[in-house]
Parts: structure tokens; C-alpha cells; sequence
């Protein structure tokens, strides 16, 4: 059985798990805290992050897209559209969440590595700005769920879910089509629903 190296706050390794879940593919999920940098952690990933893969052949794969295409590999291509344009188009959603997830864990180190007096409050407004900007756009056309889930979805979920746990009630509001668009996902997707960040 492969492992995964995870957190359960994070945004990465929970599409990671939901990925594996969706494709039927059966992983040993580690809770691991990255800042302690454990052994095994640097084992499979020198740059210490998570979420970090060993597979049964004992092959490290990092980061979060590059395990989700292996997964996909693994699973016979369930995770992605096959059809060329829809696939782009679910790479090029998870490119946007991950990019999310990007500025608002900047946000995040800023205010947890740094003193109060040495925070740089107009680093996090940049972030901030970015953040709503994409959340904007995703609001004016959220992804379509029509079809089957794909990673693009569960990415996109995985951050929603993380916004609502680090900056409460900022997402959702006054943007009820994205807000409509994550009722929706967790009505269609239960057991993935169960592994968002927490």
C-alpha cells in the first residue's frame, strides 16, 4: 500500500486523498507536521513538503498535481476528462485552486512566522487581492458538475474548505453562485466531502 505523507488542514494533501478515494485506489494516509521535518518525510520529499507519496515500489512523488497524475495513471483515467479540451480545462481549474491555496498560505506563514512588528501588511493585501480576483471569476462562471468529478473539482472544494478554516465567511460572501456551486459538490460527493480540511 502506498503512503501519504498529509495534514489534515491541508488544502494539497486532502484533493491528494480525495483523488485516491474517488480513483478506488487504497493509501496509507500519515498525519505529518512538515515544520518538525521528519526523517520519512525527508526521505520522499528533500524539500520537506507535503503531501509527499512513497508507493509500494518505494518511488517518492511530490507535489500534489504530479501524485494526482499518477494516481490518474493508476486508475485508468477516471480523474480527468478524456475528452482534450475538458481535460484542459479540469488541469487549468486545478491550476487556479492551487494558486488560491498559494496566496492564502503566504497570507498565513506571514502571520505565523513573523513577529507582529515585522508582519508586512501590504504583502498580505496582495495575496488578498489575488485571491478575490480568482474567486470573482469562479463566481461569474463556476465549473460545471453536470458531468462526473473530476480533479479540477476537487480541487477547487479542497479550497473553498480551506478558506472557510483559515479566514472564515470571506468566500461566500456575495458570491452565491460559487456558494451554490460547493452545496452541490457535497450533495453529489459525500465520502469525498469527508476529507476536506478540518
Amino acid at each position: 500500500m502506498s503512503k501519504v505523507y498529509v495534514s489534515s488542514a491541508s488544502p494539497y494533501s486532502c484533493k491528494v486523498l480525495m483523488a485516491a478515494l474517488h480513483a478506488g485506489i487504497v493509501v496509507e494516509a500519515i498525519a505529518t507536521e512538515a515544520s518538525k521535518e521528519p526523517a520519512e518525510l525527508l526521505a520522499s520529499n528533500p524539500l520537506g513538503k507535503i503531501p509527499s507519496m512513497v508507493t509500494d515500489e518505494g518511488e517518492a512523488i511530490h507535489d500534489s498535481r504530479v501524485i494526482i497524475q499518477y494516481l490518474n495513471r493508476q486508475s485508468k483515467g477516471v480523474l480527468f476528462p478524456r475528452n482534450p479540451q475538458k481535460r484542459t480545462e479540469a488541469e487549468k481549474l486545478e491550476a487556479l485552486a492551487d494558486g488560491i491555496c498559494d496566496c492564502l498560505l503566504a497570507q498565513v506563514y506571514e502571520r505565523r512566522f513573523r513577529p507582529e512588528d515585522k508582519v508586512h501588511q501590504p504583502w498580505i493585501d496582495r495575496q488578498m487581492v489575488k485571491v478575490q480576483r480568482a474567486l470573482d471569476e469562479l463566481n461569474a462562471a463556476p465549473p460545471k458538475l453536470t458531468g462526473k468529478v473530476h480533479a479540477g473539482h476537487m480541487a477547487l472544494r479542497a479550497t473553498l474548505a480551506y478558506m472557510e478554516l483559515r479566514f472564515p465567511g470571506q468566500w461566500a460572501k456575495s458570491r452565491t453562485k460559487l456558494k451554490r456551486w460547493a452545496k452541490k459538490f457535497d450533495e453529489k460527493n459525500a465520502a469525498l466531502v469527508a476529507l476536506l480540511p478540518a
